[in-house]
């Protein structure tokens, strides 16, 4: 049973965690290199969450059993390698808050259009009588949502940053806008790994799960038709 759960970053994916974490019983830390906006200090004070700003005291981080870090913080961090040379599991809240949930989900990733196409869907369903949440990287977290159990759908909108820290999870719609050069920095300037990390999207879709891509992207199309893709592929073009 995992109980030590250690938060790297106190924004509102973090705080979301903490606050679903605490929920689910773990002992909850929350460490924060910068300084807390007053509204997330305010909130874990209230939780009786445990956390630290300003600073990573990592004799407490590197004895956790998870690790929740802030989708900002990559994989070349030291602090990061640190604890992956431990053994500790590292993941991000999306992942975190899917462990939970109950509700089907519809995720929206792609260099550009991510934002507006989830509100569009959210506002779709929403106005067709569901009982649906919005969140991920646009409104709250998925954390903060308790991964949206008592909604019927959660429409995600989610970054190439949230989709590395995925293991598990799996949206019943994965929607795929473009694929763009952009946060090549993050990706050791190279468009395979940032490619690669869209493509999170779809790793663990079964059969009965719906991929949905632009036909006219021409990176996409490429990576499409070199993959064996899970789930039902249907594509959408000018």
């Amino acid at each position: 049973m995992i109980n030590k759960v250690v938060i790297l970053g106190g924004g509102e994916s973090g705080t979301g965690a903490a606050i679903l974490a605490k929920a689910k019983g773990y002992e909850v830390f929350v460490s924060d290199s910068g300084q807390l906006k007053e509204k997330y200090k305010a909130e874990l004070i209230h939780g009786s969450i445990e956390f630290e700003e300003g600073k990573h005291s990592e004799e407490k981080i590197l004895n956790a059993n998870l690790i929740i870090k802030s989708p900002g913080i990559p994989d070349k961090n030291d602090l990061i390698k640190k604890c992956k040379s431990k053994g500790i599991e590292i993941i991000d809240e999306i992942e975190f808050a899917f462990r939970f949930t109950n509700s089907k989900i519809i995720a929206i990733t792609g260099t550009n259009g991510k934002t507006t196409t989830t509100l569009l869907t959210y506002h779709l369903l929403k106005s067709a009588g569901f009982n649906v949440a919005l969140a991920g990287n646009v409104g709250e977290s998925f954390g903060r949502k308790g991964g949206a159990s008592e909604f019927d759908w959660s429409v995600l909108e989610v970054s190439s940053f949230q989709l590395d820290g995925t293991r598990t999870f799996r949206p019943n719609i994965g929607i795929l806008l473009n694929i763009t050069p952009d946060h090549l920095d993050r990706y050791e300037y190279k468009m395979e790994n940032y490619i690669n990390s869209k493509f999170q999207l779809i790793k663990n879709m079964t059969e009965s799960d719906v991929f949905i891509y632009y036909l006219d992207d021409a990176v996409t199309c490429a990576e499409v038709k070199s993959k064996r893709l899970p789930g039902k592929p249907v594509f959408i073009s000018l």
